[in-house]
């Protein structure tokens, strides 16, 4: 219909059981969250009614089926109405197979939503155009029966949708990730499935023929990252994926890619912590451990996208960064990012992708030297196999040529002074990384009288509240890091220096993002908003907070 969708998939990580939902949200305007409230609650079970209802905003409805559970009138919360739907009674007309019901659910939900029933039909034509027997028939006339009941025992709400011009892309985070991926030349990929990273592979594998792209799915993240490199060592752009438990364990070879000196990106789909904490639940806790991860100091970048078109120009970033300056680069998403759907314009995804060579030296050049020393830090890279640059890689320190260094080199220490001079080869990359990155952005006004400061997913809540809070009288602004490491500390205090009062936002329990910022900049974010219990932010959690700071002396 040409509206924006944004769409939260909420589950349990119990195989089987637990409150499982799911929460749409449309407008014109594009939302960047969840949001506050509901106007419509379809109840499959009382655990659903019980958990959502006061979420309710007048006007509202919920819709569930008597057969199945009992509402009372007073139990609905003021202002609001329900629609007992027999579900159940008219998907039996059709097949014995109770998931019809849905079908009718969704044609009762369709018609107070607004939506025209050959929308609805179109969508269960797609969904369901290519299966065998009586499936699409049955699901096109059960939908039309929900649809029909519903308009005569309910009424079209108050908030109905109205289309709004051509249909728009809708992708997930992780399909944005992996969509990047492709279009900036990605053609291998090994990844362990580990949630919420997984789908990162499935979709990549199921578009691998098409994409020309190996996908492999390996014994373990150990494996993952190790193939992932020696792939980018033979001339690949290559990608791994994973979770914070599967990335702890990719600590070591992430600290090889940075000794040799081979371009990686590496997704981490952060969930919550410790150990395997809260699974299928989101949090932004491996902050600490991306800026730390592999023994040793060696340079890497860590960039933060907040939504989906982001995180498909992050992907390609990730992978332009690590090439032109032969580092690892993490993509730090987490759960509701990567899960969580959302509409995207076809200008936010552009394809013509410039994908330079690899190649950065010519075959034939005399005393080639892989890390030679230079100004910028990066050195000409060969690639195995090209006639006269034979070099040797290993993972301990080495020499301009690659050679390992020791302690003693024909009888006189020389260690010292390689190992110094290399590793300042490598760390110089840092400055220019940083000035390859994208610099933190301010959106709002100026001159607001509080400043959000966030990083990754938390920044579509932030987003949603700041229009709220100009409704009640409120000034406020964000400021928001693209580029978490490295943090360009000049750039962030001209922004600092701009705002008045601050809040911090961050999904973790200690501020990891807070404690960077002070360490790169000596700047204290007093004001905080920390969540931690494995649920994104709310809009209204950030207006309360926001309150409160702007109204304490």
């Amino acid at each position: 219909m040409g509206l924006h969708v944004f769409g939260l998939n909420a589950y349990q990580s119990v195989i089987r059981g637990g409150h499982v939902w799911f929460q749409a949200r449309t407008s014109s305007e594009r939302p960047y969250s969840q949001g506050d409230g509901a106007d419509l609650l379809y109840c499959l079970n009382r655990e659903t009614f019980d958990v959502h209802a006061p979420a309710l905003r007048p006007g509202a409805t919920v819709i569930y089926d008597p057969e199945r559970l009992q509402i009372a009138d007073s139990e609905l919360p003021v202002g609001t109405r329900a629609l007992p739907l027999p579900t159940m009674e008219l998907a039996r007309k059709y097949t014995t197979q109770p998931i019809l019901q849905n079908a009718v659910g969704l044609g009762a939900a369709a018609f107070i939503s607004g939506i025209p029933l050959d929308v609805l039909h179109g969508v269960l034509t797609d969904s369901f155009g290519k299966k065998a027997g009586d499936i699409l028939q049955w699901n096109l006339r059960a939908s039309t029966d929900g649809y029909e009941y519903a308009g005569r025992h309910a009424s079209i709400s108050e908030r109905a949708v109205h289309r709004a011009g051509p249909p728009k892309l809708l992708m997930t985070g992780n399909q944005a990730i992996a969509l990047g991926a492709a279009a900036a030349g990605c053609k291998f990929l090994a990844q362990y499935p580990m949630t919420p990273a997984t789908s990162i592979m499935h979709w990549l594998a199921a578009h691998a023929q098409e994409l020309g792209i190996v996908v492999k799915q390996a014994e373990d993240e150990l494996a993952a990252i190790h193939m992932a490199i020696g792939a980018s060592y033979g001339g690949v752009r290559a990608m791994t994926a994973t979770s914070g438990g599967g990335f702890s364990l990719m600590v070591e070879a992430l600290g090889m890619a940075g000794m040799t000196e081979v371009p990686l990106v590496v997704v981490e789909s952060q969930r919550a912590g410790p150990s395997t904490g809260l699974p299928t639940k989101t949090e932004q806790g491996d902050l600490n451990l991306m800026l730390g991860a592999g023994q040793g100091d060696f340079p890497r970048a860590i960039l933060a996208p907040s939504n989906p078109a982001e995180a498909y120009r992050a992907t390609i970033d990730a992978f332009r960064l690590a090439e032109d300056w032969q580092i690892p680069v993490i993509v730090a998403s987490d759960l509701h990012l990567s899960e969580s759907i959302a509409t995207v314009d076809r200008e936010e995804v552009p394809t013509d992708v410039p994908i330079p060579s690899l190649l950065t030296v010519p075959s034939g050049t005399m005393e080639y030297r892989r890390y030679a020393y230079t100004a910028s830090g990066v050195s000409p890279r060969a690639l195995p196999g090209q006639p006269g640059l034979q070099y040797v890689t290993g993972s301990d320190e080495h020499d301009a040529q690659g050679h390992l260094i020791s302690d003693v080199k024909s009888g006189i220490p020389v260690w010292i002074a390689e190992r110094t001079r290399m590793m300042d080869k490598r760390m110089r990359k840092l400055a220019g990384v940083t000035a390859a990155s994208r610099a933190p952005v301010f959106e709002g006004p100026p001159d607001a009288a509080l400043t959000f400061v966030a990083w990754g997913s938390t920044v579509g809540a932030v987003r949603d509240a700041l229009p709220l809070l100009a409704a009640q009288g409120h000034s406020t602004n964000l400021l928001y890091f693209p580029t978490v490491f490295p943090l360009d500390a000049v750039a962030t205090r001209a922004a600092m220096a701009k705002t008045k009062k601050t809040l911090l936002v961050e999904g973790n329990f200690t501020g990891q993002f807070g404690r960077l910022l002070r360490a790169e900049t000596g700047i204290h974010l007093a004001n905080t908003l920390f969540k931690y219990d494995g649920e994104p932010f709310y809009p209204h959690e950030l207006v309360a907070r926001a309150r409160e700071v702007l109204t304490d002396g």
